[in-house]
């Protein structure tokens, strides 16, 4: 954890419609890298241990009710009236505390945790700051609002586009619109904020110009990138902040040791964990909840989510691993084969064709192709419980609950509805019936009708 300091809160403005997403989810819940947006943001502000939290909330307001839980405090806007009245719906949920208060946007969730705590450490500088602004210097500064500050960082002037002269335009000190100000004079200057403008809102970035003009200082600090206070705002931005997000992920797994043979094609969850000498093949996805040790191999083309593998486990190609996945040491997955809440013991496989649900699998045992456990019955889920070095033939169907002893043989073919003893073969097939000649006849017999179909 990134410690603070001084006490602070945070509010994280998240009322806005996100119409450009013409979507019926939230904007702040749409997902990258499996996890919600609003979640990313969450996560960091946790790093730095906030008093309180609190989450200003509008249009779809029960779905980010039910997302934050208990975690904040959610505060209405409604009408929602900019920036600044958005933030003067959470005083009341600060009522009481008196320290440093960190403003944030749902929709720009990349800040990072020690570019916040940065912000709150600037407010307790030697000249007192009343606002401390996260600026961003991008490429091209295109009609962002610029801030025109000193060599030292205070704050001249605050100014939009549309009012700036040749000269602050000349300025690539962009205003992020992210905030950091001791919560007396956050909501004092609110106060004094006019709505004077074409909108007719009221802007948070008014509490700078407001506090300037009172002859105090007002600071600003620089993102290291303009990625990091990127907003995302449509489904154009929010696939491209995916891909910047998978691209340092996948550079990340490389320096700490992995092997990515195509890594554009390789998709990471928000909390993917590789080990090192992990070779990863051409299109992979994984989903959340994955865990993969050292050496481990995943061939092309597999889709891995909710698994923990261990050391020296292969998987795939085309492979499917569910939640609940646990692959042990030196254990194998092969291709087209579907694991979901199963765990295979070390030296275990199952190299094609196979689905294992709900099921337990012995040290060294072996699936052959086309068996599946039957682990439902349209209610419930059943286990199946396969023994160490058990060798279950190609083709079989386990019904479970069934238990397949140590070093059982169930033959290829079988359908096994009760338990097998340990050393036991099980073999449950029809009796063959054979008719010697009887294809022969058969196709005689089709082969004239047909002629004489056509001849009629």
């Amino acid at each position: 954890m990134i410690t603070t300091t001084h006490p602070f809160a945070a509010i994280i403005l998240a009322a806005g419609k996100g119409t450009r997403m013409k979507s019926d989810t939230h904007k702040v819940l749409h997902k990258i890298a499996g996890q919600p947006m609003l979640e990313h943001l969450m996560a960091s502000v946790a790093e730095l241990g906030p008093e309180r939290l609190a989450v200003v909330v509008g249009a779809g307001r029960e779905q980010i009710e039910k997302a934050v839980g208990d975690r904040a405090v959610t505060c209405l806007q409604e009408p929602q009236l900019g920036t600044g009245h958005a933030v003067q719906q959470a005083e009341g949920a600060l009522t009481g505390f008196g320290g440093d208060v960190l403003v944030l946007y749902g929709d720009v969730p990349f800040v990072k945790a020690a570019t916040m705590r940065a912000m709150l450490e600037r407010l307790h500088g030697a000249d007192s700051p009343a606002a401390v602004v996260l600026g961003f210097e991008p490429a091209d500064p295109l009609h962002y609002g610029r801030v025109i500050a000193d060599d030292d960082g205070a704050i001249l002037k605050m100014v939009e586009y549309k009012d700036a002269d040749e000269g602050e335009r000349a300025c690539h000190l962009c205003n992020s619109g992210l905030i950091a100000a001791r919560a007396a004079d956050l909501f004092a200057l609110l106060a004094r904020v006019g709505n004077d403008n074409a909108q007719g809102e009221y802007y948070l970035p008014d509490i700078v110009n407001i506090a300037i003009a009172d002859g105090r200082t007002c600071a600003v600090i620089v993102a290291d990138s303009a990625d990091e206070v990127a907003g995302i705002n449509s489904r154009a931005e929010l696939a491209a902040a995916e891909g910047r997000w998978q691209a340092a992920r996948r550079l990340r797994a490389m320096d700490e040791g992995a092997t990515l043979i195509a890594p554009e094609t390789v998709f990471f969850a928000h909390d993917t964990v590789v080990g090192r000498d992990v070779t990863i093949e051409p299109n992979v996805f994984f989903g959340p909840g994955v865990t993969i040790a050292d050496n481990v191999l995943v061939r092309a083309n597999s889709h891995i989510e909710g698994a923990k593998l261990a050391t020296g486990v292969k998987v795939g190609p085309f492979a499917r691993l569910r939640p609940g996945t646990v692959l042990e040491e030196g254990s194998f997955i092969g291709n087209f084969v579907e694991v979901k809440n199963a765990v295979l013991a070390p030296g275990a496989k199952a190299s094609h064709l196979t689905y294992l649900g709900d099921a337990t699998i012995g040290e060294k045992a072996n699936i052959g192709a086309g068996t599946i456990t039957c682990n439902y019955d349209g209610y419930f889920k059943y286990r199946t419980v396969i023994g160490p070095g058990a060798f279950i033939g190609s083709n079989s169907a386990l019904v479970a609950p069934v238990t397949i002893g140590a070093d059982a043989i169930v033959a290829a073919g079988s359908t096994v509805s009760r338990d097998v003893a340990p050393g036991e073969l099980r073999m449950v097939r029809a009796e063959q019936l054979v008719k010697p000649g009887w294809a022969d006849r058969f196709h005689d017999t089709m082969k004239k009708k047909k002629a004489a179909e056509k001849k009629g």
